[in-house]
């Protein structure tokens, strides 16, 4: 409905305007709750992403100075050959699960092989190996912590949304229909009182005309 146009004050829009402003306020209470939820699962995912990447940091501190160790004492032709050759002992599943309407992957990671190195150890060292496992090992929580940082963009970006359309209708369509329907109520309102001002006038007039008949 436009809100650009005059008013026509009859009974028929004043129904129309009542419902639509009915609906509207319907849409706000549902739109406040999907609000509520946004905000309660952010607070929680912000909570877990914390733990998360305070439980990487340091581990990753070690992996990048065992790769630097490998890089300093094999050679980055070395290290690069091993790293492309080497077959992939871990998977990423991805699924989607729900929060309100808004889909959050989640990330399960799981061993292909537990039982080897998938490398030859001639050309290596220990530094290899002991990066290769740890990375292993934390290769899970960096999965993690990325769903967790992933899923909080996307609830926010529906909070923002979300948001916006609250702020419109409250401060503008729902205040427009509030604003539209007193109008007419007072202009039918108007429209009584004159028209019992008038029919007060002819029954004067008329009994004037028995009264003088």
């Amino acid at each position: 409905m436009s809100f650009g146009q005059n008013v026509v004050a009859t009974k028929i829009e004043l129904l129309r305007y009542k419902r639509s402003s009915q609906v509207a306020t319907m849409v706000r209470k549902i739109l406040d709750d999907k609000r509520k939820v946004l905000l309660k699962n952010i607070e929680e995912m912000i909570t877990e992403a914390t733990k998360a990447r305070g439980g990487i940091w340091e581990p990753l501190q070690d992996v990048y100075k065992s790769v630097n160790e490998a890089y300093l004492s094999l050679g980055t032709n070395t290290v690069d050959s091993v790293a492309q050759s080497a077959p992939a002992v871990m998977e990423v599943d991805v699924t989607v699960k729900r929060v309100v309407d808004v889909k959050i992957p989640v990330l399960n990671v799981t061993e292909k092989d537990t039982k080897s190195m998938p490398y030859g150890f001639a050309d290596t060292n220990s530094s290899i190996d002991r990066a290769a496992k740890q990375i292993k090992t934390m290769l899970p929580k960096i999965c993690k912590a990325a769903e967790y940082e992933n899923s909080i963009f996307s609830l926010a970006k529906a909070l923002e949304k979300t948001q916006k359309l609250l702020n419109a209708l409250e401060n503008v369509i729902i205040p427009q229909y509030q604003s539209r329907i007193k109008y007419i109520l007072d202009t039918l309102e108007e429209r009584d009182r004159e028209e019992f001002v008038r029919l007060k006038k002819v029954k004067a007039a008329i009994e004037k005309r028995k009264l003088n008949a």
